[in-house]
């Protein structure tokens, strides 16, 4: 589908002041991060984070990497609904969602740069004589970059528009298919490879979290955070912006995601019964507790939005945080508190650590807020 369509000629820059007291404080925070990685990349990454042989990995990975990519995912799930599904009915949600998105990726492949320890040899990622087609990292390593990318290319008729590049948009709109269909296919491989990297701890990771259906779990729950994702972007956005919230889209994609968590209850709960699991989730430990926070979590949009009231925007909005919320308690819970690695070991992210994830954050924050402000990103047609 081309970038002709006559919604992507109804965006706007929103203009506006980029110097506020809120980008202020942003950028605050994002120079405190780029102390703390100067000194990791002169001290290296034992100098500001808690890793140790038992926990290789921590923060940076599982909340910059494995949360960030999954709420990232909000441009597969909107171009995927809009493109193939729904013949462009969603257009206005799509720039917002690819730009969540390609800041998202752009922030997650940041981060390994930041958590490898060696990491002047990650190259050797993008060089056939070193490829490791048997490993599921270098799998996901390669398809998050491809990913990145092509959410590139998908959101560069934004750029063209602004600077008035019509011929280029023109030519990149005829072949802008062909970038849609491969940015619906990668974030499926390495969504769901992310959970396979479970299954290689085997005893490691609790029986209640380690199944062969890690894969497909990690996928479904990751669509259900993207889509909630856009939601609370377009929430933030009409809020922040005094823009109308676009309820009547909104609660269409909600509705999608209903099902898609509706799926993954199932799925979560005919495991666990088939493998004997039960009476594991009433035991009395950490991983039990978090297992029924996140289980009520996955559970609440399916109470708030049943019934006359399911399109209120008070309703819509608790709806996707606890969509958001019960993925990222699930991510964290999978890589963190149901891993096991041995008698011994403790993990607990560092002051740079967190430092640096606020700063990650932030920087997506700031970027998206510049981004709206000078691109042709906002309906004109919602502006104030």
């Amino acid at each position: 589908m081309s970038d002709e369509r006559e919604p992507y000629e109804e965006t706007a820059p929103i203009g506006g002041k980029l110097i506020t007291p809120v980008t202020v404080v942003l950028a605050v925070i994002v120079l405190a991060m780029i102390g703390v990685l100067a000194v990791r990349f002169v001290y290296g990454i034992g100098a500001v984070t808690n890793l140790n042989n038992g926990y290789p990995w921590g923060l940076w990975i599982v909340w910059d990497v494995v949360i960030g990519s999954a709420l990232g995912a909000s441009g597969f799930t909107v171009a995927f609904i809009t493109y193939i599904v729904n013949r462009g009915e969603y257009h206005p949600l799509v720039r917002p969602a690819l730009l969540t998105a390609l800041l998202g990726y752009a922030m997650a492949g940041a981060s390994v740069v930041f958590d490898v320890g060696r990491y002047w040899n990650l190259w050797h990622v993008f060089v056939p004589k070193y490829a490791q087609p048997n490993s599921i990292l270098f799998e996901v390593a390669l398809c998050i970059a491809a990913y990145t990318v092509v959410l590139a290319i998908e959101f560069s008729p934004a750029i063209l528009q602004r600077f008035g590049m019509t011929g280029v948009r023109k030519k990149l709109g005829r072949l802008l298919f062909l970038f849609v269909a491969i940015g619906v296919v990668l974030p499926t491989m390495h969504q769901s490879s992310l959970g396979s990297m479970l299954l290689v701890f085997g005893t490691q990771i609790d029986p209640i979290y380690q199944t062969k259906f890690l894969p497909l779990l990690f996928l479904s729950s990751t669509v259900g955070m993207g889509l909630a994702a856009v939601t609370l972007e377009g929430t933030i956005s009409s809020l922040a912006l005094r823009r109308p919230f676009e309820r009547a889209l909104l609660a269409k994609l909600l509705a999608v995601g209903k099902l898609v968590l509706a799926g993954f209850l199932i799925l979560r709960f005919a495991d666990l019964v088939a493998r004997g699991m039960i009476p594991e989730l009433f035991a009395a430990n950490a991983v039990a507790v978090m297992f029924w926070i996140e289980t009520a979590l996955f559970a609440a949009p399916l109470v708030l939005l049943a019934g006359a009231g399911a399109t209120r925007p008070s309703r819509m909005v608790l709806a996707a945080m606890a969509m958001a919320l019960a993925g990222i308690l699930y991510r964290i819970d999978a890589y963190l508190v149901a891993y096991h690695t041995g008698a011994g070991w403790h993990y607990f992210p560092s002051l740079g650590e967190l430092v640096v994830t606020a700063g990650l954050i932030s920087f997506e924050i700031l970027a998206f807020i510049i981004a709206i402000r000078v691109l042709p990103v906002m309906p004109k047609s919602t502006l104030a």
